[in-house]
């Protein structure tokens, strides 16, 4: 009946009740095989991940040793498969990258639109024409997690800093005019550690708006993966299309197949990202979005957006001087250096800070220091163009003419004239005003509402009054009074 019951023959139940008698044994006896220890696969990682290369190396210990048992190479190649990970092979045989691509991931919950956005720096594989010289350009963008909509990127022609970290973010935030419809303030921005997206600078930018950097841990591009998957994107889909490329197949010898082509200026470079950025944001559809496009998601989603007031956007995604210092006549010395602008003309002792955009130090912004009002720009004093040389000295000829016509009008107002006269008669003052002039100005001050110059806390009377006041009689005019007449005197009609 067991046998029947397991499917097995009565001698098989009879060599288990035989086992369980002598040896005690429930469970299937244990086959021996060859186990591959930790010492193997130690060895196994000095020859790089090559078995057969292990398999050499025990072939001749055991000659050199007066024989001993040897695995067969496919014993070998079986134990290896079986007590080593996929993962730690292909990890020695190509290192940290090729062992993650064996790991398992998790997948982060659906999010709204603005929580949390990714940032990254990514080497672009294509030459350029940088100022007559070939160059590999950088980008640096912005995307938001839950849509995959780019909201803002910056191209650098050398190795990015915090510089395009703020221009990339200003871009992103800024929803006015081609900046939109996409960006607004985040709930979070996640970095790798860069020391740009890390600087001062950056985490007071972003600290303005209250918006915090999660400082991802190091090589874990796993953490990230909307930001890596982008740039994944746009080399297999826009930079393998431009010439230039340097990643594209070689030739015998190790030559391009477009050798000598010429290459892209950098504007040009620019231009053809914003196309594809757009085309990305407006028609792409990632297979992460249920076939949808990006902006398709992002008009979706209802999330209220919170937009940053425009001056405070420009204002602190600058680097500040931390600094109060004072227009002079020169303009304003910042690093040994003067900076003037035509709108500094009669500002002369004013306090300022200034703030400024990384490496930009031709330019730098200037605001009051009391306010924080936005001034305006200034420029190097021995850099500045023609054209900022002239209008400098129209706007010194404006502010003489100005107070010239102001100080001529006071010497008017001042001087009081009087008439030639040939006799010792009392002296006549001119410009008398005459009765009719002055009848007139009173009707139009008698006329003007007393309203509009009355005090900021100025009520207006309710037109009911409490019963508690008392009102004056309104039916009779009040007779004058004088301070001789007699009380019992009846008043004049």
């Amino acid at each position: 009946m067991v046998a029947d019951t397991l499917g097995v023959s009565e001698r098989t139940v009879r060599r288990w009740l035989v086992a369980v008698r002598e040896d005690g044994r429930l469970e299937r006896a244990e086959r021996r095989r060859f186990v591959f220890t930790s010492q193997l696969a130690r060895r196994l990682a000095f020859h790089r991940g090559s078995v057969a290369a292990l398999h050499r190396e025990l072939t001749a210990e055991a000659a050199t040793a007066g024989g001993g048992a040897v695995p067969s190479l496919a014993t070998l190649y079986r134990a290896a498969a079986r007590d080593v990970s996929a993962g730690l092979r292909a990890g020695m045989r190509g290192g940290e990258a090729a062992r993650r691509d064996h790991d398992v991931f998790l997948q982060r919950p659906a999010a709204r639109r603005n929580e949390v956005w990714e940032a990254d720096h990514v080497q672009v594989k294509v030459e350029v024409d940088i100022d007559g010289r070939p160059g590999r350009p950088w980008v640096t963008w912005f995307i938001d997690c839950a849509t995959r909509v780019i909201c803002g990127f910056a191209v650098t022609a050398q190795v990015p800093s915090r510089e395009s970290v703020l221009v990339a973010l200003r871009d992103a935030i800024s929803r006015e005019g081609e900046h939109g419809p996409f960006g607004g303030l985040p709930g979070a921005v996640r970095v790798d550690r860069g020391k740009d997206f890390l600087s001062r600078t950056v985490g007071e930018a972003l600290g303005a708006f209250a918006v915090p950097v999660v400082d991802l841990p190091g090589y874990s591009p796993h953490l990230k993966g909307t930001v890596e998957a982008l740039n994944k994107a746009a080399k297999q889909m826009f930079f393998a299309s431009l010439p230039g490329y340097t990643a594209a197949p070689r030739l015998k010898g190790g030559k391009r197949p477009a050798a000598g082509q010429r290459l892209l200026p950098l504007e040009a470079f620019i231009e053809l990202l914003g196309q594809w950025v757009a085309w990305w944001n407006t028609e792409h559809r990632p297979r992460s979005l249920a076939g949808r496009t990006p902006q398709a998601a992002w008009e979706e989603d209802l999330t209220p957006i919170e937009d940053a007031e425009p001056r405070a956007l420009h204002m602190f995604t600058l680097e500040d001087d931390g600094r109060v210092r004072t227009l002079t006549g020169k303009g304003v010395r910042w690093r040994n250096r003067h900076y003037v602008d035509a709108w500094m003309t009669g500002q002369a002792g004013r306090k300022v800070r200034l703030r400024y955009m990384p490496h930009h130090e031709h330019e730098i912004e200037v605001y009051d220091a009391a306010t924080g009002r936005h001034l305006g720009s200034a420029y190097l004093s021995n850099r500045a163009s023609p054209e900022q040389i002239r209008e400098m000295k129209r706007a010194r000829a404006r502010e003489a003419d100005r107070l010239k016509r102001l100080l001529a009008a006071a010497e008017k107002d001042r001087a009081t004239r009087y008439a030639a006269a040939t006799r010792g008669t009392p002296a006549e003052v001119l410009g008398t005003v005459t009765e009719l002039q002055a009848e007139a100005h009173l009707r139009a001050v008698a006329a003007a509402d007393l309203t509009e110059v009355a005090l900021p806390g100025y009520l207006p009377l309710p037109t009911q009054l409490p019963a508690s006041w008392t009102a004056p009689d309104t039916a009779r005019p009040a007779a004058p009074c004088h301070e001789d007449d007699d009380e019992s005197t009846p008043a004049p009609q």
